[in-house]
């Protein structure tokens, strides 16, 4: 697998901590888990957006672009790292922000990722939920185009063959890690929305050969949209990377029954995933991802789904920051 060959700009701290949750092991008296902590990549307060990042951006600069215009829900923490990158790299940014919750909580619209957003000197711009992303995306392009700028768009999440690339990174990295561990993963646990990630995951374990279970818990679509979304991505993003052989249907897998009301609403099981890891390993979730990602692989350990003896890694996206935004929900469930 030759990642070296497609541009990349570097942006995060790598390769990040693959460490033991020995606590939480003992408290579900589940399987062996472990955390690869890709919120600790750096970059804003880090999370996985920057490994995506770090090659959308080599391919903006590379087609001269001063500007770049990304989408996301309110508290996204795609496009805080997005507007963070832009900064360090002395490019523009335009996000828009789609109104996914309804929310008017003041925290909710205006603090968190979005505080974040102002202080890289984003520019920032809300559109109603269910509004076309890509073709508001696509039309801010066209005036600032026109405007002399050279626009580029990255899309929601930075989920395309071109951010997937960092996550197929991960792959080797984390299966690099565990060899000099002497560490035998078995199952790999993530939150899974736009895609990017769990496709760069699959497509790099594929192309590895790696017998590691890959498994996405959701955090807005259906389970079948959700698999197909990850399935089409996978398959473009090998077809990138030049692989021959076709990633098998049956190696996405994703299981979305912990996304509750809907995305980015906050859940009991969230709430209490998110209050039992930094109690237990001192480690801070987030609301909308790594909450219901870790919601999810608990009830799955309590439901015997992982043999005792098995090692489970949970991928941890990052965007605790996003905490900041949800002060009711966990004001309201204080111990």
């Amino acid at each position: 697998m030759d990642i070296a060959r497609f541009p990349r700009v570097r942006l995060g701290h790598f390769p990040t901590p693959l460490e033991p949750m020995t606590n939480l092991s003992k408290l579900l008296g589940g399987p062996n888990l472990w955390i690869k902590r890709d919120d600790c990549t750096g970059l804003s307060t880090g999370g996985n957006k920057t490994r995506k990042l770090e090659y959308l951006m080599a391919d903006a600069l590379q087609k001269k672009a001063d500007v770049v215009i990304t989408q996301g829900a309110t508290q996204s923490n795609h496009a805080r790292q997005t507007a963070a990158a832009a900064a360090k790299l002395n490019m523009k940014c335009y996000i828009l922000l789609e109104d996914r919750t309804g929310s008017t909580d003041v925290n909710y619209t205006s603090n968190g990722n979005v505080l974040l957003d102002y202080l890289h000197d984003a520019v920032v711009d809300v559109r109603p939920g269910g509004a076309n992303m890509q073709a508001e995306m696509e039309q801010l392009a066209e005036k600032l185009n026109a405007e002399g700028h050279t626009c580029y768009v990255i899309p929601g999440g930075g989920s395309n063959e071109i951010g997937a690339l960092g996550y197929a990174n991960a792959a080797l990295e984390l299966t690099s890690q565990a060899v000099d561990m002497g560490l035998s993963i078995q199952h790999l646990v993530h939150a899974t929305g736009s895609s990017g990630t769990q496709a760069g995951l699959a497509a790099g374990l594929h192309a590895l050969n790696s017998k590691i279970n890959l498994l996405g818990i959701g955090v807005r679509a259906p389970k079948q949209k959700q698999e197909d979304m990850v399935f089409d991505l996978a398959s473009r993003t090998a077809q990138h990377m030049d692989i021959k052989t076709p990633i098998s249907r049956e190696a996405i897998v994703a299981n979305c029954d912990y996304v509750g009301d809907g995305y980015g609403v906050p859940t009991e099981s969230m709430i209490e995933a998110v209050r039992m890891l930094a109690a237990e390993e001192a480690i801070l979730l987030d609301p909308v991802y790594s909450g219901k990602g870790m919601a999810g692989l608990i009830d799955l350990i309590r439901k015997g789904h992982f043999k005792k003896d098995e090692n489970v890694v949970f991928l941890h996206t990052g965007g605790s920051v996003a905490l900041f935004g949800y002060l009711d929900t966990f004001a309201s469930n204080a111990a």
